[in-house]
């Protein structure tokens, strides 16, 4: 289930990046050749950005293509290499998930109970929806984490 969800997330990331290359052009074809712009553009720009990066993070540690120090890691044996995911996993991802998740969801309903918006004249409402990101991303690597640890454990036992 939880392989699903992180597909899905995936899927949505790879929809919104395609959007936002599209915005792009276009933003950038009407500021500098018809000297139009838009603040909402520009801020629908950041937004699918914010989704790109922050719904990747789970996808990202799925595939195990997340920072780490490849040049020690890749030179340690299978067994080793089991052993400091487990522990990173256990005492350094999962608890700082959470930690944001905790966090993120006081800042989101915040945003949401004053509803923020733009700042900017001509800019976005509902800034609370991007915010809540955070907190769905944060809560996707915390899912994600716990089935890689189960993973290492049982390939571990092996």
């Amino acid at each position: 289930m939880i392989e699903k969800i992180v597909r899905w997330s995936s899927n949505l990331t790879a929809f919104a990046l395609g959007a936002l290359v599209l915005l792009i052009v276009y933003d950038a074809l009407m500021r500098y050749l018809f000297s139009a712009g838009s603040t909402a553009l520009q801020e629908l720009e950041w937004h699918l950005f914010d989704v790109v990066i922050l719904l990747s993070i789970a996808y990202t540690m799925r595939l195990g293509a997340h920072v780490r120090v490849d040049i020690l890691y890749e030179k340690f044996p299978p067994r080793l290499r089991h052993w400091i995911d487990i522990v990173s996993i256990l005492f350094f991802i999962l608890p700082f998930s959470l930690l944001i998740v905790y966090i993120g969801f006081g800042f989101v309903e915040v945003s949401f109970l004053q509803n923020e918006a733009s700042s900017d004249p001509g800019g976005l409402p509902y800034r609370w929806v991007v915010k809540s990101l955070i907190v769905v991303a944060f809560l996707l690597l915390f899912l994600e984490s716990l089935r890689l640890l189960v993973q290492k454990i049982s390939e571990l036992g092996r």
